[in-house]
């Protein structure tokens, strides 16, 4: 990916978990890790995947989070929202969920984070529908197709976000650390469906 970058996109800058950042004069710079998900990538399963987005100064502009193994690529921003896979292209939506108590919610790790962390995922995890773990950047594509509500997570670096911070978006969510600032640069991270519920775990967050 650096290698073709450096070819077609010069003046970009990079910045990848792998090689660190290369310095850029364009004002934009792509983010990228190649394996999100490292564990769930050595055990087999499905989960992890390759995120690359380009961002500028305001935060991410396109993202993709991409899952070889299955074949399925997710795309969102600059107007649009979408999946290519084995089922064809279909576009992102999330669902319209407006309270805790229907939410599906997933985190990578149980213990997210540090126990005060912990504590404040499980205040929300308390109230939801269902609870799951370890799907890493795959939970965050299951948010921009509808299928769940929240993801909520801790200590993250910017090259495992941004990416599916612009998919989410441009499918209609709603990306933040957990004061509702912005998230591109990593730490506290949550994505919601809505609104509602996003507001309604940052209450339950804010208390760490």
């Amino acid at each position: 990916m650096r290698a073709i970058l450096a070819e077609a996109r010069p003046d970009d800058a990079v910045l990848g978990e792998e090689h660190g950042a290369t310095a850029g004069t364009s004002g934009l710079t792509w983010v990228l890790d190649p394996i999100d998900g490292t564990r769930g990538y050595i055990s087999g399963t499905p989960t992890w995947g390759v995120l690359v987005s380009v961002a500028d100064a305001d935060g991410p502009l396109l993202g993709l989070i991409d899952q070889p193994y299955i074949g399925e690529r997710f795309r969102g921003g600059l107007g649009r929202a979408s999946v290519e896979g084995p089922m064809g292209e279909a576009r992102l939506g999330v669902r319209p969920t407006r309270t805790l108590a229907e939410a599906t919610l997933f985190t990578t790790f149980p213990e997210v984070g540090s126990p005060e962390e912990g504590a404040a995922f499980r205040r929300v995890a308390s109230e939801v529908r269902l609870t799951r773990y370890g799907c890493d950047c795959y939970a965050y594509a299951l948010l921009a197709a509808g299928q769940i509500d929240l993801v909520i997570e801790a200590g993250l670096q910017p090259y495992d976000v941004q990416a599916p911070i612009a998919v989410i978006e441009a499918a209609g969510g709603i990306v933040t650390d957990w004061t509702g600032g912005r998230a591109d640069g990593g730490g506290r991270i949550l994505a919601a469906a809505t609104p509602e519920i996003h507001a309604a775990a940052m209450e339950r967050l804010a208390w760490v």
